[in-house]
């Protein structure tokens, strides 16, 4: 029977089933959990004490204060030696700290936790269980989205199912970049896949940068329980910038994983197509999207984006004002009910001054699904673009079947 775990009278999260394997009873490998700390004293205590409440007792904690100008320095001294304090002088960045765990840890397990972020009190218990297979490299696991209060949002991340299992041989073909992975705090790695794998080349992101060797080089474990939660506050390091900013630096990093790869490879003797990889990768898909969008709607138009809530875009797309669909106080309201709900809300955003209506491809499918919606579509406004990745609808200007109507 899972045990069940509540905050505020509230029940967050179930403890997830323990996987068998090759330790004995006795054979239990040290795990570290490292706080990542950057001025986040307001989320801090929550952090620290989520990592000390792990229900696996062979557990170090350690927390890297990178030159906090808050009080996230006063709330570490709290502790005394119940954990292990790094305090930078001087700060280094978030991609030093991935670079210095295997130094400042002893475990064989590793967890970087942002300080922002919480775990549950089982994440370390299903990681090592799942690190008995001697050929994993990553456990990952789901994570709850909450807000600044710490109240759940209602969606997961990531919102796909995670990978599970060696991959390797459709790696090699397909490339890395068809599966989802969590955030940060939703991983969990052995000591000698980082030790062969670290440093972080600049221009990448940590966690994306692990994920993907992970998949190359060994084997992945995945625990279906959501074991922490991803916070959500408008000031999170990624979440925080524009999306033209964060489609400008996930190219970037995706170019560094591709020449990484290529060269990987090469010393492996085989023979792959990075650039059919391409198609498959979500940089690349989006960073196009956003110079077609440029392309194809002028400046200071606004246009109805249909993506799902995917994107994240802050309400922007290329200096273009973006709007939801359909939309819910500011928010993505989810699939509309029916053809005639999402014809109407259609209408309302043109009188609205929605001047286009762009789909992007993960909402292909409406189109199928919504048969008399997409009639509508097809047989009053012209269709501007149409490839793997975009569709878009001239709202502004009808076709003649509208005008006989």
């Amino acid at each position: 029977m899972a045990r069940v775990f509540k905050r505020n009278g509230s029940q967050l999260f179930r403890e997830c089933p323990a996987a068998t394997g090759r330790f004995g009873m006795n054979d239990r490998p040290l795990a570290s959990i490292i706080i990542s700390s950057y001025n986040y004293g307001r989320f801090l205590k929550d952090c620290i004490d989520s990592a000390l409440n792990q229900t696996y007792p062979e557990t170090e904690v350690i927390v890297v204060d990178d030159a906090s100008g808050d009080d996230s320095r006063e709330i570490i001294g709290t502790y005394a030696n119940r954990i292990k304090p790094i305090l930078r002088e001087r700060n280094e960045g978030g991609r030093a700290t991935y670079n210095a765990v295997c130094r400042l840890s002893r475990g064989e397990v590793i967890v970087i936790l942002d300080s922002d972020d919480m775990l549950c009190p089982t994440a370390i218990e299903c990681a090592v269980a799942r690190f008995r297979d001697p050929d994993v490299v990553k456990v990952h696991w789901p994570l709850w989205e909450i807000n600044t209060h710490a109240q759940r949002t209602g969606r997961l991340d990531p919102c796909r199912v995670l990978p599970d299992g060696d991959l390797r041989k459709y790696i090699a073909r397909d490339g890395p970049w068809g599966y989802a992975f969590p955030s940060t705090s939703g991983n969990a790695y052995s000591r000698r896949f980082l030790e062969r794998t670290l440093p972080v080349p600049s221009g990448t992101y940590g966690d994306a940068y692990l994920s993907m060797w992970a998949l190359v080089t060994g084997t992945i474990r995945s625990v279906r329980e959501p074991q922490g939660f991803y916070r959500i506050h408008g000031h999170n390091t990624y979440g925080g910038r524009t999306f033209d900013q964060r489609v400008e630096l996930d190219l970037r990093h995706a170019e560094h994983c591709l020449a990484r790869l290529r060269a990987y490879y090469q010393e492996q003797g085989a023979q792959v197509d990075t650039d059919a990889w391409k198609k498959e990768s979500w940089y690349h898909r989006l960073y196009q999207s956003a110079l077609d969008i440029k392309a194809q709607i002028p400046d200071g138009d606004t246009f109805v984006l249909v993506d799902q809530d995917n994107w994240a875009t802050g309400g922007r797309v290329a200096g273009r004002r973006a709007f939801p669909f359909p939309e819910l106080n500011g928010e993505f309201g989810g699939p509309p009910a029916d053809d005639t709900v999402a014809t109407e809300e259609l209408e309302r955003r043109r009188r609205a001054g929605a001047a286009f209506i762009v789909f992007a491809w993960q909402a292909f499918w409406w189109l199928d699904y919504y048969t008399g919606f997409k009639n509508y579509l097809e047989t009053r406004f012209p269709c501007l673009m149409r490839n793997e990745r975009l569709i878009i609808f001239d709202l502004r200007s009808s076709n003649r079947a509208e005008a006989e109507v």
